[in-house]
This record gives structure tokens, C-alpha cells and sequence, in this order.
């Protein structure tokens, strides 16, 4: 019941009322981010959402657009400025998802939106991350986060969609605040020993495919 009539009203409302009185801290936030990084001020990037629809998300911008000798982008870790980590360290780079929430792209708690290219490395059980909406934050986002294995962090995201409740959603709730408060396991993408689910799924396949 919760699920099919609750969650998704409930979305709405908390996240008008977020917006709302989070306001003033999006224009600061925005004005900061355009002085320190320049344009364009909101990060976009398609992500497949609920049933695999892509939509695009909405973050701040946390990195330049430094490049090297070649013209390619330079590692996340040399792009992410001092204020940048400080926006992440503190979510304030998501609270654009607000809006994101607000039109039906996605909802406060569910499994993370994940890059569109990752959609065909899912197993059949873990495709059940996208029979709900993706989350703003999510079970697999306060058992670890980036730090987790990807067999373990997409088994979470399949037994939150098999367990949605009101309460489980509370419980993620007040942990994400948690663990925002105390910044716990925030990482930056490149120096995290977790690879991106393409690269190592395809490698796995080829590593199965040559001892067969």
C-alpha cells in the first residue's frame, strides 16, 4: 500500500517543502559555483530511471574543465576543487535531484540512478533496481556507498525494492543525515578501487570466456 499510493505523494510534498526552504541555499550555492567554476552551473547527465526510461539528472557542478597536453579531460581527482570536495563532503551538489524528485524522474529513497551504459552488464535480479524510481539516496548509500563491491551494492538496491516500507525508508533517511553530518564515506570516483560496472563485468566475461 505504501508503495503504490504513499510513496510517491509523499515524495512531492517533502520535496516542494524541501525546495522551498532550501531556496536560499541553491541561489548561494549557485552564485558560488558560477564565481568558483564557471558555466555551466548544473551538471546534466542521462540516467535510465524507472523501467529503464532515461531522464536527465540534475547536479552542481563540483569540477573544472581542465584538460591535458591533448585535449582530454584530466583524472576527477585533479578536476575537483577544494570547493567542489566541500559540495560533495556535504551533498549540496545533489540538492538539484530535488527537482528531479518534484517531476516524477525520481524519489527521496531508491536505488541510485546509475550511468545509462551500465544497463546491460545487470543481471536479471539486479534489473529489479528499476522497478522503482531512483533514489536521491538509497540503502546501498548508507551501507557504504562507492566503498562497496558492485555485487553487494546492486544486491542492496534489489532488497530495498523487495522490502519498501515507510519505515525503511525513514531508517535511510536518518541514516543519510548521519552520515552527511559525519561525512562518511564519500570518495572521489578515480581513486576508489572500485572500477566502473562496465569495465569490470566485461573483463569478467572475458576472464570466464578463456578458461572455458
Amino acid at each position: 500500500m505504501y508503495r503504490k499510493y504513499i510513496k510517491r505523494p509523499m515524495d512531492i510534498i517533502l520535496s516542494f517543502i524541501a525546495i522551498i526552504v532550501l531556496l536560499p541555499v541553491l541561489l548561494v550555492v549557485a552564485i558560488l559555483v558560477r564565481i568558483k567554476l564557471g558555466s555551466p552551473v548544473i551538471f546534466k547527465q542521462k540516467r535510465p530511471g524507472l523501467n529503464e526510461k532515461i531522464f536527465t539528472l540534475y547536479k552542481f557542478r563540483t569540477m573544472t574543465d581542465k584538460k591535458d597536453e591533448n585535449g582530454e579531460l584530466l583524472p576527477d581527482s585533479e578536476r575537483l576543487t577544494k570547493f567542489g570536495r566541500i559540495l560533495r563532503s556535504t551533498s549540496l551538489d545533489e540538492l538539484p535531484e530535488l527537482f528531479n524528485i518534484l517531476k516524477g524522474d525520481m524519489s527521496i529513497v531508491g536505488p541510485r540512478p546509475l550511468l545509462e551504459r551500465y544497463l546491460k552488464y545487470y543481471n536479471e535480479n539486479e534489473k529489479l533496481r528499476h522497478s522503482v524510481r531512483p533514489g536521491l539516496t538509497g540503502l546501498a548509500q548508507v551501507k557504504g556507498r562507492n566503498n562497496l563491491e558492485w555485487d553487494k551494492r546492486l544486491a542492496l538496491d534489489v532488497e530495498y525494492v523487495s522490502n519498501i516500507s515507510f519505515t525503511l525508508d525513514m531508517k535511510v533517511i536518518f541514516l543519510t543525515v548521519i552520515k552527511t553530518l559525519k561525512k562518511e564515506d564519500i570518495t572521489i570516483i578515480d581513486q576508489t578501487p572500485l572500477k566502473d560496472l562496465d569495465y569490470e563485468r566485461s573483463h569478467k566475461f572475458e576472464k570466464q570466456g578463456a578458461k572455458m
